[in-house]
């Protein structure tokens, strides 16, 4: 059994004061999740965590994120690219208008040949710029693009390899980093790492890895709405909830990902405001589906759903959480009418094991992959012993195969048939899941085609009547069909308990009320440029 997190503000390990420098008062310092600094060469490694602090921090996409406003959904709007639009009687084919007078923060122009040579870093194994990390991190976005030229300096044409409605969406996960720089570095990006070049709203100073990463304002960011208000930006790997917690309350730092819930008493005691916001995020248990696995039961997934206690589960994290219905909460526009309730109930659960031919000495055995960290993972031992003993009280055997949060994601980079896997003996992973667009959401976790390393598909969903409703979706333009054609997805998903469902996070952050300005939007990616500090 895993011991339960408990914060002990005595001796909690925080940060050296030497580690931590002292800064002027515009300078904001963040405690993250991550073991590390996220890769920053382009595409963040560290999850969406990665994604929030060195992505749209440092860089832009062609398509960004309208992140200002906390009441509506987070949704896409222009980036590097002023309009998109798919070619006339060729919908395979989208043409990308780019934004004219961006420069990166070494002053070089952004263009479409900067555009091709990136997406080269990425897609083209021969290109001397070809970067495997990197590469990882991105497949997973980008599965339908297979070509891309440049039509003149301000517009490129992008090829999928079916039609994509939601392709837009893809994009907004792609980065350009400058290629000037990379040639500065000597071609190599282990140095681009350590000075990494983008167009984005703050510019790097300084990465020390596993200890901080130093950002600062770029007064020449060409979205003059969004230059910083900050000076200084610094990042500190903290993965323990108490560690972060501590730092807050001694003042190290200033904001905190994901505080330890029995310690927002003392937080709120210690004037510091806790902000939350639902967004789109799934924190579930991902199964395989693989022949001989227990999962492939659907008595035993629904036992599965309906032996979690998920009020319990919300009163461990101190209310931060929505007891899940589904993969999108109740109110969300995907939701449907699935007719199968996901509620507490262990004698159901105990009666479909026995259905099923389980029972005491026949227990349906689970070995699940799961994380001692991670944002978007909200607090993953605890909240995983918790479901374990639910598990385990109605007649599964729950086991666990621990890893560190960055491990656990290039774990499922494989799927449950790798060697990875294999080698684990696991048949189920809990890595939490966004669904900021329908892609995100479904396709790459769900449908017969993504399987990793095209996808995410850990657990290898063969499903042909869901895949095609969810090519429905990606051949509907029309945004009121996809809606209507999303709800039919989660509908059939929910009713065959395709995963199994626990909670959605609601985003706690930690912040001295020194911290001004911030506006919690519904989504894993936050904005900080409007962020002061009084």
């Amino acid at each position: 059994m895993l011991k339960r997190l408990r914060v002990l503000l005595a001796g909690a390990g925080v940060l050296a004061a030497s580690t931590i420098p002292a800064f002027s008062q515009g300078t904001l310092r963040i405690g993250m999740t991550a073991a590390d600094v996220p890769l920053t060469t382009g595409q963040p490694d560290q999850g969406f965590e990665g994604y929030r602090f060195a992505g749209y921090t440092i860089y832009d996409a062609l398509v960004n994120w309208d992140l200002s406003k906390a009441d509506v959904l987070a949704d896409i709007k222009p980036g590097l690219a002023t309009e998109w639009k798919p070619v006339e009687g060729n919908p395979k084919k989208w043409v990308f208008t780019l934004r004219k007078g961006v420069k990166f923060h070494d002053g070089t122009d952004f263009n479409a040949d900067v555009v091709i040579w990136n997406l080269d870093k990425l897609l083209n194994d021969k290109s001397p710029q070809f970067d495997p990390k990197q590469i990882a991190q991105a497949r997973g976005r980008i599965p339908t693009l297979i070509g891309y030229r440049k039509i003149d300096d301000y517009a490129v044409e992008l090829e999928t390899r079916v039609v994509n409605a939601l392709f837009p969406y893809d994009m907004s996960y792609i980065f350009y980093s400058s290629p000037a720089n990379w040639e500065k570095q000597g071609k190599d990006w282990a140095k681009v790492g350590l000075n990494p070049v983008g167009t984005g709203p703050f510019k790097v100073d300084r990465v020390v890895p596993r200890e901080r990463m130093e950002l600062s304002r770029f007064d020449g960011y060409w979205d003059k709405a969004r230059v910083p208000k900050l000076d200084k930006l610094l990042l500190f790997p903290m993965p323990e909830a108490a560690t972060r917690t501590a730092a807050l309350l001694s003042g190290q730092v200033d904001w905190i990902e994901v505080p330890a819930p029995d310690a927002l008493p003392r937080l709120k005691q210690g004037g510091m405001n806790i902000v939350t916001n639902k967004y789109p995020h799934n924190w579930a248990y991902q199964p395989s589906m693989v022949e001989g696995s227990p999962w492939t039961d659907l008595r035993v997934r629904k036992a599965a759903n309906l032996a979690i206690d998920r009020a319990g589960i919300k009163k461990l994290v101190g209310d931060m959480a929505i007891e899940s219905k589904g993969h999108v909460y109740p109110g969300h526009p995907w939701f449907g009418s699935p007719t199968f309730d996901i509620k507490y109930d262990p004698e159901a659960a105990k009666k479909l094991l026995k259905e099923a031919g389980y029972g005491p000495n026949n227990k349906p055995k689970i070995k699940i992959a799961i994380s001692t960290s991670g944002s978007g993972q909200m607090l993953p031992l605890p909240m995983n012993e918790y479901v374990q003993e639910n598990l385990n009280a109605v007649g599964f055997d729950c086991t666990f195969e621990v890893m560190e949060w960055n491990a656990l994601v290039t774990f499922g980079f494989q799927p449950v048939t790798g060697e990875a896997a294999k080698k684990a003996g696991t048949n189920a992973i809990n890595i939490s899941r966004a669904f900021p667009d329908p892609y995100s959401g479904f396709t790459r976790l769900m449908h017969g085609d993504y399987v990793p390393p095209k996808g995410a598909n850990w657990g290898i969903l063969k499903d042909a009547k869901l895949d095609e409703m969810i090519d429905k979706v990606h051949n509907s333009f029309d945004k009121a069909e996809q809606t209507k054609a999303l709800q039919a997805v989660h509908s059939y998903a929910v009713d065959q308990a395709l995963w199994i469902w626990v909670v959605h996070d609601l985003n706690p952050r930690a912040m001295s009320p020194k911290v001004k300005g911030f506006v919690q939007s519904q989504s894993w990616f936050q904005d900080l440029t409007p962020i002061s500090m009084q």
